[in-house]
């Protein structure tokens, strides 16, 4: 899983989005960018799906007013599926 941006503290401390692959996800450049620091050139994103987490769930890790700023901030959580050349 990758990010548009920085996860609200709430979700990146909850084992139950560690397990669902959310709080540990990283942030898009920053994933491409260890990909091509290990040597690997041509790298293609082929598909990106996002992730939505519904409402309810989120209110299990943030507060209302988090989960607000976090709807209105725009960024998204994906999974992403790419191909590279090493």
């Amino acid at each position: 899983m990758v990010t548009s941006g920085q996860l609200p503290k709430g979700l990146k401390e909850a084992a139950e989005m560690y397990a669902g692959c959310v709080s540990g996800a990283s942030e898009k450049q920053e994933y491409l960018k260890i990909i091509d620091e290990q040597g690997f050139s041509d790298i293609k994103i082929k598909k990106e799906k996002n992730i939505s987490i519904p409402e309810s769930v989120l209110l299990n890790y943030l507060d209302k007013k988090e989960v607000e700023n976090f709807k209105q901030s725009g960024m998204g959580i994906f999974s992403i599926t790419l191909t590279a050349n090493k």
